[in-house]
């Protein structure tokens, strides 16, 4: 893939963000999904790529756009994978949360994880932790090497996981434990990739979430240093065939990160809706115009590159047309 590349997407992650930042804490989650949908489809035809998307919307009877198979770019470049997530934390947006974010994923065809829309069990790390731990392990077996590893107490560790039921068990446990534990009411692609940031404070994140997300996070990973270890977690018997269809011969094994995206380069980019771990949120300012901060990273380089972008809304014409 071109260097030059990077820089298109993030174009595209900035137009999303726009399109759904006016719908923070108006609680219509399905009209700033729609927005972010939207914009990102239409700035992709500017983007010189013949790209597939792998991980969208949804199937194409679900989702009118960017849905799995469609064709998205200027059929002009690299034939590459396309991971998109519009909007990561539609109930983020609509309660006026932090954390949201448009994100997008790009790899050489063939790269990308075709992963099926259910729960994945995951671990993520950044570069310290990275092939120390494994996901077959207990929990308080994984924190006491992770501990050791970071040559910290157990107690000293800080711990992200999601605030759900299903993980009430995982929780008892980590107070059990006696790490420090920050919650996290929605945002999976942030959370798996906030122990790679030193700026965030956190050791690992545990628990399960969006196995698309988990694509999308260790795509992030990747770029970082870091690592993302997963599992599915198939409810029942339709979702075990949905992932054999898919070409995941057994659903239960380990997936690792050459299993979610390859061992080729990839691009990840993601633009802030609303402030979060690493990024901050759409902010409007005087004279119509609006800032953007994003994060646009290349596994070949390590390169990571945080831009804050002013943009004049009245310029964006995708944006108005959208509108």
């Amino acid at each position: 893939m071109e260097r030059e590349l990077a820089l298109e997407i993030v174009r595209v992650t900035e137009l999303a963000a726009l399109a759904s930042a006016p719908w923070m804490g108006r609680g219509d989650k399905m009209s700033a999904d729609g927005a972010a949908t939207a914009a990102m489809r239409a700035m992709f035809d500017t983007v010189s790529i013949k790209g597939t998307v792998v991980i969208g919307e949804g199937e194409m009877d679900e989702a009118p756009m960017l849905y799995i198979g469609e064709q998205v770019g200027s059929s002009q470049g690299p034939e590459v994978d396309v991971a998109v997530d519009p909007l990561e934390g539609t109930e983020i947006v609509a309660k006026g949360l932090n954390n949201a974010m448009s994100v997008i994923a790009v790899a050489n065809r063939g790269n990308l994880l075709h992963a099926p829309d259910m729960y994945m069990e995951k671990l993520a790390v950044g570069p310290e932790l990275a092939g120390k731990l494994s996901l077959t392990d207990p929990l308080e077996e994984t924190l006491r090497k992770a501990a050791t590893e970071l040559r910290k107490k157990v107690a000293d560790l800080t711990v992200m996981i999601l605030d759900r039921t299903r993980h009430e068990s995982m929780i008892k446990t980590l107070r059990k434990v006696g790490v420090r534990i920050k919650f996290l009411s929605d945002g999976d692609v942030a959370g798996a990739m906030a122990p790679a940031f030193p700026e965030a404070g956190i050791d690992l994140y545990v628990g399960s979430g969006g196995a698309p997300e988990g694509v999308l996070a260790a795509a992030a990973l990747k770029c970082l240093g870091g690592e993302l270890q997963g599992r599915l977690m198939p409810a029942d018997a339709n979702e075990y065939n949905r992932c054999v269809a898919m070409g995941i011969e057994d659903p239960y094994r380990i997936l690792t990160m050459e299993d979610m995206v390859g061992t080729d380069d990839v691009i990840f980019a993601a633009t802030g809706v609303t402030p979060g771990e690493f990024l901050g949120g759409v902010r409007y300012m005087a004279g119509q115009r609006a800032e953007t901060h994003s994060i646009v990273m290349r596994a070949k380089t390590r390169t990571v590159r945080f831009i804050r972008s002013l943009h004049y809304l009245p310029n964006k014409a995708l944006l108005r047309a959208e509108a």
